[in-house]
């Protein structure tokens, strides 16, 4: 179309209508264009302050130091938008290089960033064996301690939907630079959760990773455990009249006697009389 604009100014006579449409033509199009420039151009502060996050998380999970890498540059049209909620980050492929953003907020976004890695360093990722080789260790809370912390990664590729137990999930300890408060640091606070997105291994994992997960469905026969603690305990098979997650009460039924009993969710199929 500019070359249009442009070959209707140069055949056209100065004056007249059609030298006008012409020239309003071009004019219209170099406003367009250079609206969309501006739109597609990242504010520095944005970008810079996107760049320190995700800076931040690929120190954490690669054990990397911030002057051993960069990012290559954003391409220039790349609109970048605010996010009301923490910026989602895994590495999707095989190499460990591509970092995918997620905003799972509405609207959502996503988009990919390049680990540049200065030369001589070689890209690493802490296993979920691995301890870090700081010299110092992590409180029981996960609180830091001489510059590391606790927090729970997955042990293998959890997807959506996938339910978290301490078999696919394990305590390890890593750099308390840029720790964040919504990590979670002890395998009570994931185990019998739901994945909400899909989480590689070795990645630490967010309280927005999980979600409480249904473990007792309508209908299922349930272990009810009634007088534990007061010295004896009595357990009864009964069948669930509700789903229940971890700490919910729900109502349940003796088959046998047909009573109508509530009990708090203990775990899967298992409940606690009240």
């Amino acid at each position: 179309m500019q070359l249009l604009c442009h070959s209707l100014l140069s055949v056209l006579p100065s004056g007249g209508a059609l030298a006008v449409a012409g020239r309003r033509c071009l004019a219209a199009l170099v406003v367009a264009w250079w609206g969309l420039c501006v739109a597609q151009t990242p504010a520095p502060a944005q970008t810079e302050k996107l760049l320190t996050e995700v800076g931040q998380w690929v120190q954490q999970t690669q054990q990397l130091d911030s002057k051993q890498f960069s990012f290559a540059p954003l391409d220039s049209r790349v609109q970048l938008q605010t996010c009301d909620r923490p910026l989602v980050m895994d590495t999707p492929f095989a190499s460990r290089e591509t970092v995918r953003v997620r905003c799972l907020a509405n609207p959502s976004w996503q988009l990919y960033l390049r680990v540049v890695l200065k030369p001589g360093v070689a890209p690493g990722l802490v296993s979920p064996g691995a301890t870090p080789s700081t010299g110092a260790l992590a409180s029981d809370n996960g609180a830091t301690v001489g510059g590391t912390r606790k927090v729970v990664v997955a042990t293998q590729v959890m997807r959506t939907g996938s339910i978290a137990n301490r078999e696919l999930l394990r305590e390890v300890e890593m750099s308390a630079q840029g720790s964040e408060s919504q990590l979670i640091v002890s395998l009570s606070e994931a185990e019998n959760s739901e994945f909400v997105r899909e989480v590689q291994p070795g990645v630490p994992l967010h309280t927005y990773d999980l979600r409480r997960a249904v473990v007792i469905k309508q209908g299922q026969v349930v272990t009810l455990t009634v007088g534990q603690g007061n010295g004896f305990s009595i357990t009864a098979r009964v069948e669930a009249l509700q789903d229940g997650k971890i700490g919910e009460q729900i109502r349940l039924k003796n088959p046998e006697s047909g009573r109508l009993l509530t009990g708090i969710v203990t775990g899967p199929n298992t409940a606690r009389g009240l």
